[in-house]
């Protein structure tokens, strides 16, 4: 059974139940670790609330949410202060959904929930690629003393996949030793997306993809609310062209962290990884069509 909080309002177009449904979206709105603007908690709950003014058709793959079969199973019940008991159970939770036969699509919370969800992708697929999208490294062995951390959660994710499997674009922060150590045992693509991506898809063919996407890897003149705003990002139609371009790939598995209401009154942020999710979901979903 999931544990799960006992509120939803659901993302916009999910009818169907658990059971009948190809995709689960499962909020984990895990919030311990982050280093500058905390907040991240509230991102699932305004993600879904921020859909509704959003139409449930695309104009850019010419598909309708209304078509496709996925369920919203609302929030997981996270233990305040508790990072290993979150991440236990985040990761129980994934491991559920990938029994059953079913895509996880997970809303953070802080970029550290990725690392819980990989790690049970990771016995599933073994051969699997971890394509991320964020303006920060997040490749530090510990921070402030602490090895499990937002900024050290793709060191920990090259501890589970090996570094030749990671793939980050977008990055536009870190610290010298970061990028030093990215240069040997990551393929990095600093301050680019969707051109590297493009020649990329090519080379991953059938090869299962986990796509993990840092909504702070769009410049914050677009989404400033998240926790660590870094200027000079990506525009809202390249990130959402990436999404695009993956949807070509066997991408099995999807996340979008670190939306932080708090400091976005305007709620564009959340507005933006709205949109972000309903073309995840087109483009990622298998193609189950359920009756109107």
């Amino acid at each position: 059974m999931l544990e799960l909080v006992d509120k939803c309002t659901g993302f916009m177009g999910c009818t169907d139940s658990y059971e009948q449904a190809g995709l689960i979206l499962l909020g984990a709105p895990m919030d311990l670790t982050v280093s500058f603007r905390p907040g991240t908690r509230r991102g699932p709950q305004q993600i879904r609330q921020l859909s509704y003014g959003l139409e449930e058709y695309s104009i850019y793959l010419d598909r309708d949410l209304n078509d496709y079969s996925f369920y919203d199973a609302g929030d997981i019940s996270l233990p305040l202060g508790a990072v290993q008991e979150s991440l236990r159970r985040i990761g129980r939770a994934t491991s559920k959904i990938l029994s059953d036969g079913k895509f996880p699509l997970v809303l953070g919370g802080e970029h550290l929930i990725s690392l819980a969800v990989i790690s049970e992708f990771a016995k599933v697929y073994p051969d699997m690629a971890v394509v991320v999208f964020d303006a920060h490294a997040d490749i530090r062995d510990e921070y402030l003393g602490e090895g499990y951390s937002h900024a050290t959660v793709m060191r920990r994710v090259l501890e589970v996949i090996g570094g030749n499997n990671l793939y980050q674009f977008g990055i536009r922060s870190g610290t010298r030793e970061e990028f030093d150590f990215a240069r040997k045992n990551t393929n990095m693509y600093i301050d680019e997306i969707t051109a590297p991506l493009q020649e990329l898809i090519p080379q991953f063919g059938d090869r299962p993809i986990y796509v993990s996407l840092d909504i702070d890897v769009v410049d914050p003149a677009y989404a400033p609310g998240t926790g660590a705003a870094e200027p000079g990002g990506c525009t809202v139609g390249e990130i959402l062209k990436a999404i695009h371009i993956l949807g070509k790939a066997n991408v099995v598995g999807f996340d979008l962290v670190e939306v932080s209401p708090l400091y976005d009154l305007s709620e564009r942020t959340a507005l933006v990884a709205a949109k972000l999710v309903r073309e995840a979901i087109l483009s990622f979903a298998r193609p189950v069509i359920r009756k109107r």
